[in-house]
């Protein structure tokens, strides 16, 4: 079996007894053990019971029982409660905390028959696009171990990028699913923000807050295809609701690529991106055209410039971060993003700082362009756009510096995820090749709110026509 083969490829394998759920569980520790100690990936592994989940898997499997994930092993990024496992969020204090019970996500993915063969490294709180912290150190990109995998959910891309695991369960707050993606050559989606149950994180607990927006959880994949696997296992309502909700996720609008209309999102002047980037951006555009699909640049009516569309993201995301911190550190807190003279900091230190009344207003604004979305996705079937403005970048990096030299700042890299969280639309990261140096290039495709399908068909649609994931250099043996 290959260690790089997609989860929906491993999982026909072992439909058909062409491997057991033990001979894969090895095969993918043999992987760990020769490429883990670089990468720092998994940092909390939980193998002596994964094998007792593959034995499970092979016994049911010989008596006739399937399910959606049944012998698959996998891994889930640390801040998800999972039983047994420490839930650190990258944070010392809670370096022995380990969970007592599963969080809905993990429950969904061990119910389906999962091999958790445990959790994967995240910067603290999950606040980075970087993953490195004072617990398990710094997470490695298998492209290039000088640069980042991203963040939060850099370890579960980074293990997925080498064939450490063939499906990662990560969050998503600000790119923390698509960012990483983009950065190690993956697929990542981030759900619809009612899709998924959004509890049993942390930071969070282990029962819904229905205050907390925006933060969503979701999975990340060698192939598109096995991200609506991983979907239609994780995807309903949460406790409570389940007692009369239910979640049918249409199917994607489209089954050919030609068929899709697709927007491109305007270049926003005040958030350059990577020539790189924009130059893949292009050559997609080209190639869609040359398919006969329908490609034209526009966006929501009201967006504008998306300055405020930014601000009043930071603003919730801020709000929401400072929940439950001492009124003293939030008041210092934004006495120091006020220094800084940048509007957009700025907003953040009004969420640091907000009343209720605030959050509420912000809520209402948020209203208006989910409206807009509606509105835009009656025209269009997706909304292409990059995924960050930079690709994978050195370890330690505070800012960037654009064609001319000039300063950008680090925290522009929330805008462009911040199309699909603030409105809560679904959005998919699909790989588009590489720079001339050899690092990834990812995108996204945001697709209209519950229709979490069609950006997925779409990514994997794209993939088989021009290629998707490749595999980086150097970690084939085992």
């Amino acid at each position: 079996m290959d260690g790089f083969a997609t989860a929906s490829e491993m999982l026909r394998a072992l439909r058909a007894h062409a491997v057991s759920a033990v001979e894969l569980l090895e095969l993918h520790q043999r992987r760990i053990a020769r490429y883990n100690p670089v990468l720092n990936a998994i940092v909390a592994p939980d193998f002596a019971r994964a094998r007792e989940a593959a034995t499970a898997a092979d016994s049911a499997r010989a008596h006739g029982e399937d399910r959606a994930l049944l012998g698959l092993p996998l891994t889930i990024k640390d801040c998800i409660y999972t039983q047994g496992l420490p839930t650190t969020g990258g944070v010392p204090e809670r370096a022995h905390a380990v969970a007592d019970a599963d969080a809905p996500v993990a429950a969904r993915v061990r119910a389906a028959g999962a091999v958790i063969m445990g959790h994967t490294n995240v910067p603290p709180y999950a606040a980075d696009w970087q993953s490195n912290n004072p617990v398990y150190g710094r997470s490695n990109n298998p492209w290039d171990l000088t640069r980042t995998p991203g963040g939060s959910t850099g370890g579960g891309a980074a293990a997925l990028a080498a064939g450490l695991t063939p499906l990662e369960f990560g969050g998503d707050f600000g790119g923390s699913i698509r960012v990483p993606a983009a950065f190690c050559g993956v697929f990542g989606h981030k759900p619809s923000e009612t899709a998924v149950p959004r509890y049993g994180h942390f930071p969070g607990g282990m029962l819904p807050n229905a205050a907390v927006g925006m933060a969503v959880q979701g999975p990340l994949a060698r192939g598109a295809e096995d991200l609506e696997l991983a979907l239609d296992v994780i995807a309903g309502p949460g406790i409570g609701e389940d007692v009369a909700w239910r979640l049918a996720l249409p199917a994607a609008r489209h089954a050919t690529l030609a068929e899709y209309r697709v927007a491109v999102l305007p270049a926003i002047p005040w958030a350059p991106v990577e020539p790189d980037i924009l130059a893949a951006l292009d050559e997609l555009v080209g190639r869609l055209t040359r398919a006969g699909v329908r490609v034209q640049v526009a966006q929501p009516e009201k967006f504008g410039d998306l300055r405020e569309y930014y601000k009043t993201y930071l603003s919730i995301m801020f709000a929401i971060s400072a929940a439950g911190q001492p009124e003293e550190r939030r008041t210092r807190d934004a006495a120091e993003l006020r220094a800084s003279g940048d509007e957009f900091l700025a907003a953040a230190a009004r969420g640091n700082e907000a009343s209720a009344s605030d959050y509420i207003a912000w809520f209402g604004a948020r209203e208006a362009y989910r409206a807009a979305y509606r509105t835009f996705f009656g025209e269009w079937d997706v909304l292409l756009a990059p995924a960050n403005i930079v690709n994978a970048f050195p370890h330690g990096a505070e800012g960037f510096q654009d064609a001319s030299g000039q300063p950008i700042s680090y925290m522009l890299q929330g805008v462009y995820p911040s199309l699909c969280n603030l409105s809560g639309q679904p959005g998919t990261a699909f790989p588009v090749g590489q720079t001339p140096a050899g690092l990834p290039i990812g995108l996204q495709a945001i697709g209209p709110y519950l229709e979490d399908r069609t950006p997925v068909r779409f990514a994997a649609l794209v993939a088989r026509e021009f290629g998707g994931y490749q595999r980086p250099a150097g970690y084939d043996e085992v």
